[in-house]
């Protein structure tokens, strides 16, 4: 009997190893996707030519570096900190609807560029990467703060309560400021609504050192997500601390998601839906959710973006329209199935 169990789990470790082998080569035909496909049409021998004889006189060569290029690195690591900050954001508060919104995240991102644009007259893209990354970060300090008072401390209902109470007062600012002033509203809007467009090499040098920490971070959360996701008692009653690991958890969460929101905005959904999708193929275990969610995010972003990109040309649909787009219809089907009410 156990040499039976023995051998299924072996086969369930190598099916699920398979399993990321293939999403790797998934993401590296949306990669390429990415790359070669937009607006303006490039055959794919010049696009090769871009990448291995760079020619700065050439407009194609330079569509490819200059813009396909950076956008599509900041789409695969933005996706995957999108991903695992949801995976990770879920398992902490066993929530099956927790989202990089629940802490507001984007609503304190948001009113720090809003804030920039409105008092200081900031407008350079490179200067929202560290608006938003601070507001993203004092607004989780301010949450688990004010969740950690009481005897029970930080309960995924406080913190999903007090993330929805400081969300919506941090959304009514920004109305505010952006219906007293045009500009404000004419600086952000292209920021607000998500987007990978018009990022280029800078923006991803000065948030890769975040994601990347975060990313390590995260991926160590694994073990203590397990213990989470079967209660606290029994996570206790396992010599784990619950409040440290939330608090390690969080810290995780709001790294990614901060660095992801001020790299390119706030984009919804992402977070939400991949932990799912992955949960289901791989069961409960966090050392294989998180590894899944971090790779199906960038295939969801990546290919949202593509799309973006051919349905309506000459122009094109922000990312962050089209995976709301998408993601509507899931979330909708996620919030009727009752054995979701908790993880």
């Amino acid at each position: 009997m156990a040499s039976t169990v023995r051998t299924y789990v072996g086969n369930q470790q190598r099916m699920l190893g398979l399993g990321l082998v293939g999403l790797v080569l998934i993401v590296t035909t949306v990669g390429f996707l990415s790359v070669t496909v937009g607006a303006r049409a490039i055959p794919l021998a010049e696009v090769w030519t871009a990448l291995t004889a760079f020619d700065p006189n050439s407009t194609d060569h330079r569509i490819v570096w200059d813009l396909r290029l950076p956008r599509t690195l900041i789409g695969l690591l933005v996706g995957a900190a999108l991903g695992l900050s949801g995976a990770v954001l879920q398992g902490a508060t066993r929530n099956p609807l927790a989202d990089t919104s629940i802490l507001g995240i984007h609503a304190g991102a948001a009113v720090f560029v809003v804030i920039g644009i409105a008092v200081f007259g900031i407008g350079q893209l490179s200067a929202y990467v560290w608006l938003a990354f601070m507001g993203a970060g004092a607004a989780m300090v301010v949450v688990y703060s004010i969740a950690s008072l009481g005897r029970e401390g930080a309960t995924p209902v406080k913190l999903a309560l007090v993330g929805a109470a400081l969300t919506a007062a941090l959304s009514s600012v920004v109305s505010a400021v952006l219906l007293t002033s045009p500009r404000t509203l004419d600086e952000l809007r292209f920021w607000q609504v998500g987007s990978l467009a018009g990022r280029d090499m800078s923006i991803l040098i000065q948030v890769w050192p975040f994601l990347a920490f975060g990313v390590v971070l995260a991926l160590r959360t694994a073990r203590m997500l397990d213990g989470l996701s079967m209660g606290e008692d029994v996570a206790r009653s396992l010599g784990q601390n619950v409040p440290l690991s939330r608090g390690v958890a969080g810290l995780a969460a709001v790294v990614l998601a901060g660095a992801a929101t001020a790299a390119a905005g706030p984009i919804a959904f992402v977070g939400l839906t991949v932990p799912h999708v992955a949960r289901a193929v791989t069961g409960p275990n966090y050392r294989w959710i998180l590894p899944y969610s971090m790779l199906l995010a960038p295939i969801l972003l990546l290919g949202a973006d593509v799309i973006g990109r051919v349905i309506a040309p000459p122009g094109e649909v922000q990312v962050g329209i089209v995976t709301a787009a998408l993601g509507a219809p899931f979330f909708i089907a996620l919030v009727r199935r009752r054995k979701l009410a908790a993880l």
